[in-house]
């Protein structure tokens, strides 16, 4: 018997080295191991008639046939199916897979609509530092030393004391920090909106600590609250919808006079309520006429000139834009493709 086995291993090694196709692996594996009819089949029911030491014996050579024979076949069939893959004609009418597409994120999808709402009635888009001088930020707006939002609760402050005429280096609070910057220019007539990123101490339902603010200066001559309010008007009607609803109340910056917060009726349940609003109304920021003091700061005479600013928060508005239920502006940020994919 154990002559009968050696031989069938030599049989099937020399056999298999002489495969070229599946075909033939699979006529060789039911050859050899077939249930039924298999060579290997055939000794192994053979045993039972052997004598119990013998059998034993036997026994243990055939099953470690029966594991090389069904080890060979297996490195054979990857052999010839990897030989298949290479050798296959390449059809080029097959559709090709399409690579995901991305598309830009929402904050910079509200950034560009802006921009375009402003730039049909004149206004140029500006850019100025994120890292700001607290000049720049605080004293050139008409914030004296002790006013609250120099407070280092309310502002990241990157130095522990001044280090140049300018005061401290800052992570700019507002984007209100550009106006004296253009000023300063000496361009007039101004049209700007300036677009950046802001940074406070403030993380809710409605806050984040690092956020996109846009600020709109208009710098001329005979400038009045009209011309304020009938661009605060057309931007709520273009940006948000024709139905919603705009509201403006007193207010009080230290950098305009008189100064308004504008509010904007809340798309989430249409000015009735809920917890992203409150009441019914959701503050966009604030707007105003410039002060004196800050056209004086930019070197332009509040005599000849006035104008008016306003500053909202990117992220706030499109929160409370026409058609979309997004109830924490924290999802913005939190990279789930689950939710930015559905924009």
């Amino acid at each position: 018997m154990k002559e009968k086995i050696k031989q069938l291993k030599n049989d099937f090694f020399n056999e298999i080295e002489k495969i070229s196709d599946l075909t033939a692996l699979e006529k060789i594996e039911i050859k050899y191991l077939g249930r039924k009819a298999g060579e290997l089949t055939k000794i192994l029911r053979q045993l039972r008639d052997l004598p119990v030491t013998e059998r034993q014996e036997i026994g243990v050579l055939a099953n470690q046939l029966k594991k090389e024979l069904a080890q060979k076949i297996r490195e054979v069939f990857q052999l010839l199916k990897n030989q298949a893959s290479q050798s296959a004609v390449f059809d080029v009418t097959v559709p090709g897979l399409k690579p995901t597409e991305g598309h830009k994120h929402l904050v910079t999808q509200a950034i560009e609509e802006i921009v375009e709402i402003f730039e049909r009635i004149g206004f140029s888009r500006r850019r100025y530092p994120e890292v700001e001088w607290e000049w720049y930020a605080f004293e050139s707006l008409n914030m004296p030393p002790n006013h609250p939002a120099r407070d280092e609760w309310e502002t990241f402050f990157i130095d522990l004391k001044p280090v140049g005429p300018k005061g401290q280096r800052i992570l700019t609070p507002h984007t209100s920090s550009g106006q004296v910057r253009e000023m300063e220019k000496g361009q007039l007539p101004i049209r700007m909106i300036n677009i950046s990123k802001c940074y406070r101490r403030q993380i809710d339902i409605s806050h984040v600590p690092m956020f996109h603010q846009f600020e709109g200066l208009l710098i001329d001559q005979q400038v009045t609250i009209a011309d304020l309010k009938g661009t605060l008007d057309y931007f709520v009607k273009q940006f948000f919808g024709s139905n919603r609803r705009a509201r403006i109340r007193p207010s009080h910056f230290q950098f305009t006079e008189p100064s308004f917060e504008v509010d904007v009726s809340c798309g989430l349940c249409d000015g009735q309520g809920c917890k992203m609003c409150k009441a019914g109304w959701l503050e966009l920021g604030g707007a105003g006429m410039i002060h004196p003091n800050v056209l004086k700061a930019g070197k332009v005479d509040p005599k000849k000139y006035s104008g008016f600013a306003f500053g909202w928060g990117v992220e706030r508005c499109y929160l409370m834009k026409a058609g979309l239920s997004i109830p924490d502006i924290r999802m913005l940020y939190q990279n789930d493709l689950r939710f930015l994919n559905q924009f």
